[in-house]
């Protein structure tokens, strides 16, 4: 589906008929809902349900089954499913209606109070943004449970957070509240078969499910979008076996997390977060140091079962390693999909490092009973090698590499050794975000390491051995006199006066946008904003950015009066008006139907980048559609503590999968000519509480290797058209100023080649972090744009601290970028 650029003002249609895209793209999100939906526990095959069972459904997520997170990452879609829709729909018989309708009743009184207490504190000077962001909405747990003829109940746990603040390891948000705890018990008490749905975005504590075992099914269905009710229902039917799989470890005990205790506000110091769990992030750190878990890394059930064997080895001259694998359906009754997952152990050497990575992926596609599919998986020596900060360089150490494969880490076994006879030096590097101080850093007992290592060189005999030569390569040196190529962009450049170049390199503050965070756009309304016309007439088009990493974040209708769009408040751009009370506009109405995707840790779990790039093509399309240049999607930091208050919009623990998931989606929206993504937060932005003043304070090795792994590999793979910085500080530097991150990683090392924008109002919230101080890092356009910052780049051109060229090399990428 193509769309052609409109040539009316105004974007959106005044009819509020569905079309067709919105049926078409309802579709895809629908398959990604069902495809990352996560199994986790079916006791006595108690799933798949058969059609017309009666259910006695329960829990917060039912009828207000959450699509999606606060914040920059939510939609405004047409119509969202619930649950209890979904089911309804599906032909099963609800035999709860009473309780679902006093749950509304409640939920709704709920909601008001919430936002008379957000109101309130606006009166108290805090804006509006603050108030919402910092005061995440608690559902209600729900009225008294009771008995009715059913043949299994469903519960359905919701969680909700967003972006501004992080999540709490109290009841109600990582635990179950009092009455949450109260009311499931009295649904096991009253029936024998229960399924756990879990509507969340990251993880919670199961722990009570072991004083529960009436509660034989648990799916983890996360944040599922606009067509979640009917995905699960889906699921819970049979009409799809699930196939999804976790991109996170979770543990027996948040306290068995290594940073449990100085997360954000753990340790009541949000100013400084001291990254001392080192490398060891996620399954790093659990398999790593034999700590066992409730759900490892990859986990994820089916309905059929599989069989996945090794076929071949191979190896190439370039260091490419080709794996393929055979699998099969082993059910007589299911078809499904499955998930190949490849690991590689590392050995042990000078440099002190994880047990085993993730190297490789691939997903089958669906299996009838009985059939079979050969996949092939390949990755690269780069992919194996460790970052040695006292040489600066990539090494690849000598040693043993066991290549795992298997259906998830816990369950892959030991397939192949590649023997690597002596030391490999991949690349050499320069230095980047230096440590400002001592760093004591997570270390495995060298002993304990030793141990695990011979225990693996015992389990080879029987393995086959592969030469793993790399004397062919050449070591990368990277050159780090970045230049800027001349071409057509450099020479329309060259012709802008220094006042459009200073406009150019901050967004419009003209355009109706002030500092509102994420829906101020005034040409497309409701988008994040948008850069300056003023160079309209020598060809350099505004770029307009829309929020929403599961989506397009527009306002859902606009006003149009005597040929002007109407602005809204920014809390009429929000949970649909909910915040706002004012009079209501008068003029034409313009819809603008987005589609409300999953969120970015379900579509991690669908492991499919083919089916992610037919996400990422929608969206294109919804972005030609509605005239949206740069997506500032997707979101791709680590999920380094269960905490993170936007870990729904990123996608994994894991830095590799990430990148592989963040580059499917870029594709997809490249496809469309002029539409591009913007990756963000670059880099370690991994909370959100005081996220504007909290400095990451990490070793290199780790912030290359962990968090800026997967921003590598979506760079090199795809070359999306924009990045974002994030707004913390990384050891004593803002983001946004680093040079070393904006120049010297992204564009010396990785070859970026589009433009760098700073997330929204970033030079506003600090007086050491400057517009003028981003153009000297290479960061090239300041976002939303105040006349501040316009002010901040002229004083600096006048005292010498930025030069006319500096200015001018970060406009020639802007201007690249409406070129294509």
């Amino acid at each position: 589906m193509h769309f052609e650029r409109k040539e009316t003002m105004f974007t959106g249609t005044t009819s509020r008929e569905p079309e067709a895209y919105e049926k078409l793209h309802g579709e895809i999100a629908r398959r990604a809902a069902e495809e990352g939906i996560v199994l986790l526990k079916n006791e006595e095959h108690l799933l798949p349900l058969k059609k017309g069972s009666k259910l006695a459904l329960f829990g917060s997520g039912a009828s207000r089954t959450v699509k999606g997170g606060t914040g920059s990452g939510d939609v405004n879609e047409r119509r969202s499913i619930s649950i209890y829709e979904g089911l309804k729909d599906a032909g099963f018989e609800i035999m709860t209606e009473k309780w679902l309708h006093e749950y509304e009743e409640e939920y709704k009184g709920k909601r008001l109070e919430w936002k008379e207490a957000i109101l309130e504190k606006t009166k108290s000077g805090i804006d509006f943004f603050t108030a919402y962001s910092t005061s995440p909405f608690h559902v209600p747990a729900g009225p008294e449970i009771y008995t009715v003829d059913a043949d299994a109940a469903v519960f359905v746990l919701a969680r909700n957070a967003g972006e501004g603040a992080d999540r709490r390891a109290e009841k109600g948000d990582y635990f179950l509240s009092d009455e949450e705890y109260t009311l499931l018990s009295d649904v096991c008490d009253r029936y024998e078969k229960v399924i756990l749905l879990l509507n969340s975005g990251g993880v919670v504590d199961l722990s009570f499910i072991e004083k529960l075992p009436q509660i034989q099914a648990v799916l983890a269905v996360s944040q599922p979008g606009q067509e979640g009710g009917t995905a699960v229902a889906d699921v819970i039917s049979g009409i799809v076996s699930p196939s999804g799989k976790l991109t996170d470890t979770w543990a027996f005990s948040y306290d068995d997390y290594p940073n449990a205790a100085t997360f954000s506000h753990n340790n009541g110091n949000i100013e400084e977060e001291k990254y001392e769990e080192g490398i060891y992030v996620g399954y790093r750190y659990f398999d790593t140091f034999e700590i066992p878990v409730r759900y490892g890394f990859g986990y994820g059930m089916s309905y059929a079962s599989f069989s996945i064997n090794t076929a071949r080895i191979e190896t190439s001259e370039n260091g490419e390693v080709r794996v393929t694998v055979k699998v099969k359906n082993n059910s007589r009754e299911f078809s499904g999909k499955e998930v190949v997952q490849l690991y590689v152990s590392l050995p042990v050497g000078k440099i002190e490092k994880e047990f085993r990575r993730l190297c490789a992926f691939a997903k089958t596609r669906i299996l009838a009973p009985g059939e079979e599919e050969t996949v092939e998986m390949t990755f690269d020596a780069g992919t194996l090698t460790s970052f040695d900060e006292s040489r600066a360089a990539w090494i690849l150490e000598s040693g043993c590499y066991g290549i795992y494969v298997g259906n998830s880490l816990m369950e892959s076994t030991l397939e192949g050794i590649l023997d690597v006879k002596q030391e490999k030096v991949l690349a050499e590097t320069e230095h980047i975000c230096p440590l400002r101080e001592t760093l004591e850093e997570l270390s495995v007992p060298a002993e304990k390491i030793r141990k695990r290592y011979e225990a693996l060189i015992n389990n080879m005999e029987n393995v086959p051995h592969f030469s793993y030569d790399l004397d062919g390569l050449d070591t990368i040196r990277y050159c780090y006199d970045y230049k800027e190529p001349g071409d057509e962009a450099a020479e329309i450049t060259s012709g802008l006066s220094e006042d459009q170049l200073i406009l150019l390199a901050v967004g419009d503050p003209g355009s109706g946008q002030g500092s509102n965070l994420g829906a101020a756009g005034i040409s497309v309304p409701g988008s994040a904003g948008e850069t300056s016309s003023c160079a309209a007439g020598q060809g350099v088009k505004a770029i307009v950015l829309a929020d929403g990493p599961a989506g397009l974040r527009l306002s859902q209708n606009y006003v149009v009066s005597d040929g002007k769009v109407q602005t809204i408040p920014f809390e009429a751009a929000i949970e649909r008006g909910f915040f706002y009370d004012g009079p209501e506009q008068e003029g034409d109405i313009y819809y603008q139907y987005c589609t409300a995707f999953p969120v970015g840790t379900l579509l991690a779990q669908t492991w499919n980048e083919e089916l992610i790039r037919e996400v990422g093509n929608a969206v294109g399309e919804e972005m030609e559609r509605f005239e949206v240049t740069l997506w500032l999607a997707p979101g791709m930091n680590i999920h380094r503590n269960p905490l993170c208050g936007r870990n729904f919009e990123y996608y994994s623990e894991d830095p590799f999968l990430s990148g592989k998931i963040a580059a499917a989606m870029t594709k997809g929206v490249q496809k469309h000519p002029g539409c591009g993504t913007t990756v963000k937060h670059f880099a370690c932005n991994n909370q959100e509480d005081n996220r504007s003043g909290s400095d990451s304070i990490l070793s290199e090795r780790t912030l290359r290797e962990i968090y800026l792994r997967g921003f590598e590999i979506v760079i090199r793979e795809t070359q999306p058209l924009a990045i974002m910085t994030s707004y913390n500080l990384i050891n004593g530097i803002h983001a946004a100023n680093s040079y070393d991150l904006c120049t010297k990683a992204a564009r010396c090392e990785y070859g970026f080649q589009g433009l760098i924008m700073t997330d929204w109002t970033t030079t506003q919230l600090s007086e050491d972090c400057t517009a003028a101080g981003c153009i000297k890092a290479g960061n090239d356009l300041v976002m939303p744009g105040e006349p501040e910052d316009q002010e901040s780049i002229r004083q600096a051109l006048a005292d010498g601290t930025i030069s006319q060229k500096e200015l001018r090399d970060c406009v020639t990428r802007i201007v690249r970028t409406t070129l294509k």
